[in-house]
């Protein structure tokens, strides 16, 4: 069996698959190991720039990790800036040559998340308040600044009548209220609301909320 060179190692454990992630602005860079078995056992080294600048800086956070996955949301804050990372890998103090990510602009691709909803009931009407998904970003007296700072978004809430049918959501509200009322609702028929975050612009839309049920009385 010929013996395997530097040179296969270093193909062998060169990282696969180098994407960035976002979540409301949460931006993590995830890669795979490379095809070899030992890749298992290899260690990690994170680059990033901006966009045109020459020079790459390491994160120190992620330089020698056995993670496949590094945050880079401090890192990716200039929100409208073109991004590039990059990895590579070491085994046995063999170093793999350099895999590069696509570019990522956190604000053309961030994913928006949905709304936290929560439900009060009356007799016949149901109180719905939003809020709308958070970001990373403080403000100076530490809150964190919500997506509805950043886009134009708008909430659309709907509701279930799970005694017709529990998966058929009904389009009740749009628009930029935080607390709206659904009223002329039947006692004692079970309802579920769910909302998403809307942006008009784009004509996209986040995942739905998890569902808040309540029975009217």
């Amino acid at each position: 069996k010929p013996k395997q060179t530097n040179q296969d190692l270093q193909d062998s454990i060169k990282p696969q698959k180098v994407e960035f992630h976002s979540l409301n602005f949460n931006t993590t860079l995830h890669w795979q190991p490379g095809w070899a078995r030992e890749a298992r056992d290899a260690l990690y080294f994170v680059q990033y720039k901006v966009y045109g600048q020459s020079m790459w800086q390491n994160k120190d956070e992620c330089w020698g990790i056995s993670s496949h996955v590094c945050d880079l949301t401090h890192e990716t804050s200039d929100i409208q800036e073109p991004y590039y990372s990059r990895v590579r890998a070491a085994l046995a103090g063999v170093y793999s040559n350099w895999t590069l990510s696509c570019r990522f602009t956190p604000w053309r691709e961030t994913v928006i998340g949905p709304p936290t909803v929560t439900v009060a009931h009356s007799n016949k009407s149901i109180t719905v308040k939003l809020q709308a998904p958070r970001s990373p970003y403080k403000r100076k007296r530490g809150s964190k600044i919500p997506m509805t700072n950043y886009y134009d978004l708008l909430y659309q809430v709907f509701i279930i009548n799970n005694s017709l049918d529990g998966q058929h959501r009904v389009l009740v509200y749009e628009g930029k209220e935080k607390v709206i009322e659904i009223q002329d609702l039947r006692p004692g028929v079970s309802y579920c609301i769910v909302a998403k975050m809307y942006m008009p612009m784009l004509d996209h839309s986040s995942a739905y909320s998890s569902r808040q049920c309540t029975v009217l009385q």
